[in-house]
């Protein structure tokens, strides 16, 4: 019989070297994780059996888990009757990391063995988390339809080996040869609490099968194998519904929020939804896939279903389960089922409601915004048809307020004579508060919302206006202050005397405008400056500052870019007094405030050496 030995691949390696030399308090998670495991692979087998009855033998259709211990040998047995691997996929699952979440999972690990073996425990990291009490794990396995059975094993020090077996059966016996500290678990009393603490949702029956050496040991059934979903809510713990939740969405936070349902009419199904309290680890991937589990009738049917959750959702996990939904169908052509879309539909709109309720605890309601906010916002892009709802939701840092506000509270305190709801874009809610393009909106007590995330680039052109008023950019050229009052500070100033002379002035623009070329599209006196003397804006409707920035990171917006306008404040002293300077010094002074202005943008500059030899000639002229 040949044996083939394989070396993990690194982030497993290094994941096993933490759970063997460390011990994590609280093991009995592994129990729980192996459990799942199995439960699911039954769950795949029936539904692939679906199409293909001959994966199911018929002296083996009735799905189960066993749990098995053997004192003297000090061993502990999980195995089920699911769909099992062939030698591929042993290698594939268990000697790699090919989930998207679990390896960014790894690379959250701190190099700190004590903090990091607890964060495997509570993650759970599935089949790996056997090794917090094994020295040894033996997995025997027989994928359904094959007749070659295959034996894994290793003892979690950087390898493993894969031989053929002809003593597997079809699914997966784990055998776990215990480390003298992980006695605990040979005892039944200990088992049975694990598994109903744990895995008492699981719609599998987990079986513990006769102790040798226990008197009056026979077989029982640990947990209810009802599915959770199916239970009367009023039948149901917390601790019951936070363990579902664990299960179904691998993570080890508690559930933020809790949604569990059954609607009847013209379509019937039955909802446990779940809202995290942290983010998953795979929420920005780029599949954007729903991670809501379908079932029909009970049976598994496909756990990222397109079309069964938007992709502005794809944090909320949980189950769906309909009577009304064909079985014997492709996924593809499921995916387009009216049916599915009505419960969507149905879905979204529940979810939403009940988002809008917990908006009235603020406090609360800001834990799931900072967590899911960014991502909630792709709707306001994507779904015309929920987008009112959404606005309703959405919260945002202003530079008029350091609490989240909504668009109604901006609305309700808008300044006289103000139409339009201003914006400003960029990667930094402090650097967009000190932005200069701010300036003369923070003097008149404008508020300007400050958007951060990629996603606000394209929604708020997409939305255009909220309770009809429109979004207006406070970076670009359409912004328009003097309509709107001004502060009672402002009506003090003595606005003669700060004027600069309007001749002077223009003529000192048309000499910055020979002096930049088509370094600019244009050079103008602005309203919006009070403190800084320049800055940079864009023409309206046209691309922001930070959308070229992020198209940059990316490799792409090559061509897309055009030339910014320069804005001036004619009343600061550098620019008065720029008017009477020799057009060599206006010609140098105004590239050196260009780059000015693109530093404060976060723009490179395209000519550090000639920047810093104008500057140094600049403080040259100003010392001596």
């Amino acid at each position: 019989m040949s044996e083939e030995k394989h070396t993990f691949q690194a982030e497993v390696a290094k994941l096993l070297d933490i759970v063997v030399h460390s011990l994590y308090s609280n093991t009995e998670i592994f129990l729980r994780e192996l459990i799942s495991n199995a439960s699911d692979s039954c769950d795949r087998l029936r539904y692939a059996a679906l199409t293909d009855g001959s994966l199911i033998e018929s002296d083996n259709s009735e799905f189960s888990i066993h749990i098995a211990v053997d004192k003297e040998k000090r061993t502990l047995t999980i195995s089920d009757n699911g769909i099992g691997m062939n030698k591929d996929e042993l290698v594939e699952n268990l000697g790699t990391i090919a989930k998207s979440g679990t390896s960014e999972f790894m690379k959250s690990l701190t190099g700190d063995e004590t903090k990091d073996v607890s964060l495997i425990g509570q993650f759970g990291v599935g089949f790996y988390s056997s090794f917090m009490v094994a020295k040894k794990v033996e997995v025997f396995t027989r994928k359904a339809g094959e007749t070659q059975g295959w034996q894994w094993t290793s003892d979690g020090r950087g390898s493993y080996r894969i031989t053929e077996s002809d003593d597997a059966g079809r699914g997966a016996r784990i055998v776990l040869h215990l480390r003298k500290e992980s006695d605990e678990y040979l005892e039944s009393l200990r088992l049975k609490t694990v598994v109903k603490t744990y895995s008492d949702h699981i719609a599998i029956p987990v079986i513990l099968d006769p102790i040798p050496g226990e008197e009056e040991s026979t077989e029982e059934t640990l947990n209810s194998a009802s599915a959770l979903w199916t239970r009367p809510k009023s039948e149901i713990t917390e601790e019951q519904y936070t363990e579902f939740y664990h299960h179904v969405a691998q993570g080890f936070d508690e559930p933020w929020h809790t949604l569990h349902f059954r609607a009847e009419g013209a379509i019937e199904y039955t909802s446990l939804l779940y809202v995290p309290t942290n983010q998953p680890f795979d929420l920005f991937g780029p599949e954007r896939k729903s991670k809501v589990k379908l079932y029909v009738n009970r049976v598994f049917i496909a756990d990222d279903l397109e079309g069964l959750m938007p992709p502005y959702l794809r944090f909320v996990r949980g189950v769906v389960d309909s009577s009304d939904l064909p079985l014997n169908v492709s996924r593809e052509m499921l995916q387009d089922n009216p049916q599915l879309k009505k419960i969507q539909k149905g879905l979204v709109g529940k979810l939403l409601k009940e988002l809008k309720d917990r908006t009235k605890v603020t406090s609360e309601y800001e834990t799931f915004w900072s967590a899911f906010g960014p991502v909630l916002k792709e709707g306001l892009y994507e779904d015309f048809e929920r987008r009112d709802d959404l606005l309703d939701l959405c919260r945002f840092r202003s530079s008029a307020s350091d609490e989240w506000r909504s668009l109604k509270d901006y609305v309700t305190d808008m300044k006289e004579g103000q139409d339009a709801i201003y914006y400003i874009t960029g990667a930094d809610t402090a650097a967009l508060k000190k932005s200069p393009q701010l300036e003369g909106y923070v003097a008149k007590g404008v508020e300007v919302l400050l958007l951060t995330d990629s996603i606000d680039e394209f929604w708020v052109t997409s939305v255009g206006v909220f309770d009809k008023h429109p979004f207006r950019s406070a970076a670009q050229s359409a912004a328009d202050l003097d309509s709107i009052a001004k502060s009672e500070d402002d009506e003090t100033k003595k606005d003669e005397e700060d004027k600069a002379n309007d001749t002077d002035i223009e003529s000192l623009i048309t000499r910055l405008k020979d002096a930049l070329g088509e370094s600019v599209k244009d050079v103008r006196t602005s309203n919006r400056l009070t403190e800084s003397p320049v800055c940079l804006i864009g023409e309206d409707g046209g691309m922001s500052l930070h959308l070229e920035r992020m198209l940059k990171q990316h490799g792409q917006g090559e061509g897309l870019a055009s030339p910014r306008i320069l804005e001036i404040n004619p009343k600061h002293a550098l620019i008065t007094k720029l008017t009477g300077q020799s057009d060599d010094i206006v010609g140098e002074t105004a590239h050196l405030l260009l780059d000015q202005a693109r530093i404060v943008e976060g723009e490179a500059l395209p000519d550090p050496v000639a920047f810093s030899h104008r500057l140094s000639q600049a403080m040259e002229r100003g010392l001596l």
